[in-house]
């Protein structure tokens, strides 16, 4: 990797996790879509090896506000959904992970920004659960369908509750993924490089979490993602 691209994913990094850490979501929407540019070689590894420290902060910044029962049902469909997103990873070329991505990104943005209000049941959850086991193990992207049945409930509750499921979610998608050989010391030294950028934005988000407002900066963070899918779909 050179410098040049070293110092933007650095950037890019920095902004994604003050934005994940402000509103709950939004690190890997913002990330993926640059790093399947700069190097893709690195998606979806690390995306999840650097989303393992910064959910864990958000999870214990706002533990009082978690919803236990729905990152339960959660939990078990991504596990799940693991093994679906392993599968797309062995299937498609890297022009076809990079449509995935694209077109993913778009559609799980958009369908968060117009979904309407609704109570989610056990049944949301476990389908949430499910597609997000699949998404973040093939492409490192997951928020969006948490973001979709926790969209309507308080913000603490909100960030807590999708950087747990994403969590747990990430350590099992990160194991699966080296079981199966997918995993490269690379990888993982890429996200070594890029933690302090990824600390900066962790801390300056801690002074922002509770003034910005989450929905107007969420529509932000999906605008962009939908712009940067777009650019995608057209380079792939």
């Amino acid at each position: 990797m050179s410098e040049a691209a070293l110092a933007l994913l650095c950037a890019v990094v920095a902004v994604a996790a003050f934005v994940q850490g402000t509103t709950g979501l939004g690190f890997a929407l913002i990330l993926a879509p640059v790093l399947v540019i700069v190097a893709p070689g690195l998606v979806p590894v690390t995306i999840l090896a650097l989303t393992v420290p910064l959910n864990v902060y958000v999870a214990w910044r706002e533990r009082r506000a978690l919803d236990w029962r729905g990152a339960g049902w959660v939990t078990v469909a991504r596990i799940a959904g693991t093994f679906g997103g392993l599968w797309l990873l062995a299937t498609l070329s890297a022009k076809g992970l990079s449509i995935a991505i694209g077109g993913a990104t778009i559609v799980a943005s958009v369908a968060t920004l117009v979904a309407p209000t609704f109570a989610p049941g056990a049944k949301s959850f476990l389908v949430a659960g499910l597609v997000t086991g699949i998404a973040e193990t093939a492409t490192g992207i997951g928020g969006p369908p948490l973001a979709l049945v926790y969209q309507h409930r308080p913000a603490a509750t909100l960030r807590s509750t999708i950087a747990l499921c994403l969590l747990v979610g990430q350590l099992v998608s990160l194991g699966v993924l080296t079981l199966a050989g997918r995993a490269h010391a690379e990888q993982f030294t890429a996200a070594l490089l890029l933690a302090p950028a990824l600390a900066l934005g962790a801390f300056a988000s801690r002074a922002a979490h509770h003034r910005v407002g989450g929905r107007a900066l969420r529509t932000f963070v999906l605008g962009f993602a939908i712009v940067s899918g777009a650019v995608l779909l057209v380079r792939a």
